[in-house]
This record gives structure tokens, sequence and C-alpha cells, in this order.
């Protein structure tokens, strides 16, 4: 599990003054991530929206100035502790290109809240050089991504 950035992951992370669990529900439900999603890419969950367990399947119906459609399995899973899944897309031409990115959320409970880490890694991504102008952008959406979990869970 990475914790720091490298030249493949990128990683944010916000002490929330909340409760692993509360935070873990949110982020462990697809239907919840157009609700949270600070890049404002994420349109609604298509499939298998949750609770997510390791193994769920989900689609996610997304736009970035066009509007197209994404698959997620996730692959890394400890309840109120750790979620990551990885995404592709549905389309089998397209997925000899595009895909492979994990998104990563890691929580680590403290007294008075849980430190939140969220990573972008693009290690197993199918073309790193497609999607590796996007990190800067992706810092700034990850980090409000954050900002609005906080909201939801102390609010």
């Amino acid at each position: 599990m990475p914790a720091a950035s490298s030249s493949n992951v990128e990683t944010v992370e916000r002490f929330i003054a909340a409760p692993a669990s509360a935070i873990f529900a949110i982020v462990a439900d697809a239907s919840r991530h157009p609700e949270i999603d600070g890049s404002g890419t994420v349109r609604a969950a298509t499939t298998g929206a949750g609770p997510l367990t390791l193994g769920s399947k989900f689609g996610m119906s997304m736009k970035a100035g066009v509007p197209y459609s994404m698959v997620n399995e996730v692959i890394e899973f400890e309840p109120d502790r750790l979620i990551a899944w990885q995404t592709t897309s549905p389309l089998p031409g397209v997925r000899l290109f595009v895909g492979g990115r994990i998104w990563r959320y890691e929580l680590e409970p403290a007294a008075d809240g849980t430190l939140v880490r969220e990573s972008w890694d693009i290690s197993r991504e199918k073309v790193k050089a497609m999607v590796r102008p996007l990190r800067g952008r992706t810092r700034e959406a990850m980090t409000a991504t954050l900002e609005r979990i906080a909201a939801l869970v102390t609010n």
C-alpha cells in the first residue's frame, strides 16, 4: 500500500474529526461517489453500487467533456480501514488502451478522528503516458473529495 506519492502514485491526506466507520460507509458505497467526487466527472453508479466488498464490481456513468462509462472491481478491502478499486472501460476495444488505474482509500483511526489517505495509482494503467498529464488536476480533485467527505461526516 503506497503511503506517499511516487512516479506512478499521487496521494493526498486529510485528518477528519469523525470515526473511520462513518467515512468508510461513504467511500464503500458507490452510489455516494457522485456526492463526494471532487473532480465533477462522476455522474452516477450504474450497477452494483454498494455496499462494496472485496470482488464487488460496479459501473459508473462519467462525463469529462463527453459522457462515458467505466467499470470497476474492488481489489483491496479491509472494513473501516482500506478499500481500493481498479477501473477499466466496458468496451473491449477501448480496454486495450484505457484502464488499470487504482483508486485507494486508507483510513487510520485515531482517538479524535481518522487520517484519510486517497491515492491515484497508475502503476497498472495500460498507457501511463495518456493519464500522467492529469496528475496535477487529479491531486486537486482528490483534495476536494476529502473536503467533501469531511463536510458530510462532521456536519
